[in-house]
């Protein structure tokens, strides 16, 4: 299949509101698919049909995956990218905030998988999760972050290899990206320039190379980043 030939779909994108998300809408609207998103503020989605859901709540994911589910007729992908993050040593960091990064980012992706996994078994669809390069290589002040991104690759792994012939799944392994995921961070923990951060489009366009692979062929993980990325290797 080439890239004049491959329509994305109907594509579930969680945190499709902004950042990675919001690219991965768009370029999978440029490609023709259909996307829907997932996200707990949907105000400024103009451009597909969103449900306003909290990621960590497992009922209301269930609820809105449903819908958006019978909405487009099924599915043909979805792209977890909702994700959080809370810097800082342990000690300093509080556990409500500390678990609530394990509830978005590691639960989260699980039980919009899990919601999902009917609707894709029978189109033979295909799942991408977002880890980060800190699922890879761990630093300090961020074991929330880490934890869940390190325990999202083991999941997707593990997933992979269980419904191997069934879906496909892929984890995306990003680098740092120029979306406002920083924003809300004390200031030592922000980047001190962006000359190094991956546009999320990128990143967007590998996600729909991930998509368009022929039947019987999957990319199993996929790492990418700014040529010049710091946290990896």
């Amino acid at each position: 299949m080439n890239e004049s030939t491959f329509r994305p779909g109907r594509v579930l994108v969680t945190g499709g509101a902004s950042g990675l998300g919001a690219a991965v809408v768009d370029a999978v609207l440029r490609a023709g698919g259909t996307p829907v998103v997932l996200d707990r503020d949907i105000r400024n989605v103009s451009a597909a049909k969103a449900f306003e859901v909290d990621v960590s709540d497992r009922a209301a994911v269930s609820e809105a995956v449903r819908q958006a589910a019978e909405t487009l007729d099924g599915l043909d992908a979805v792209v977890t990218a909702a994700g959080i993050d809370r810097c800082g040593k342990l000690e300093d960091v509080d556990a409500d905030e500390w678990e609530r990064v394990i509830g978005v980012n590691l639960l989260g992706t699980v039980s919009v998988v899990r919601a999902a996994l009917p609707y894709l078994k029978r189109s033979r669809g295909r799942v991408v999760t977002i880890a980060s390069t800190l699922g890879k290589r761990a630093l300090p002040e961020a074991t929330a972050y880490c934890a869940s991104k390190f325990a999202v690759v083991g999941f997707s792994h593990s997933l992979a290899a269980e419904t191997g012939g069934e879906i496909g799944v892929t984890t995306m392994i990003p680098g740092g990206m120029k979306t406002r995921f920083f924003d809300d961070r004390a200031e030592q923990y922000k980047p001190q320039d962006d000359s190094r951060l991956n546009d999320p489009a990128n990143v967007a366009q590998a996600i729909l190379f991930v998509l368009s692979q022929p039947a019987g062929c999957e990319i199993r993980e996929m790492l990418i980043c700014h040529e010049e990325e710091g946290s990896w290797p």
